[in-house]
């Protein structure tokens, strides 16, 4: 699976999506703040982040930020070892684990399917952080 088609199935399939470029990565927020993506996607290493090997030829990274529930449902032992070089497995994010990040390197076949699955999970528990935030401003 490409880096593309799950670009396009953000842009296609979620309402209310803003994307930005930066440093390398692409961000996919829900709403026109731009403050904390709900999805983020790496093709390449930076200076910041070359835990995953993205170097490597046709490598990418999806970072997912799902519920709390699922993370943990997901990483039962957030103690374990990871190799985050490893492809089309579900790990917790190398940075943002404790934010309910996960991160799979080129999702194929039934790893595609969750992870659509999380994205757009992922894309809901945004736009209830999106809601509460409207809903506070409005009522204070």
């Amino acid at each position: 699976m490409s880096l593309q088609a799950i670009e396009q199935f953000i842009a296609k399939q979620l309402p209310n999506v803003t994307q930005l470029e930066s440093f390398g990565y692409t961000f996919f927020f829900y709403g026109p703040e731009q403050v904390l993506p709900f999805v983020t996607m790496a093709a390449s290493d930076n200076e910041h982040d070359s835990v995953s090997d993205l170097n490597r030829d046709g490598v990418f990274r999806v970072n997912i930020g799902v519920s709390k529930s699922t993370y943990n449902k997901l990483f039962e032992s957030p103690e374990a070892e990871w190799d985050y070089t490893t492809l089309n497995r579900f790990m917790p994010h190398p940075h943002y684990a404790a934010q309910h990040f996960i991160c799979i390197l080129n999702p194929e076949e039934d790893q595609l399917t969750a992870t659509y699955k999380f994205i757009e999970e992922a894309h809901l528990v945004a736009k209830q952080r999106f809601d509460r935030k409207q809903s506070a401003k409005h009522s204070g």
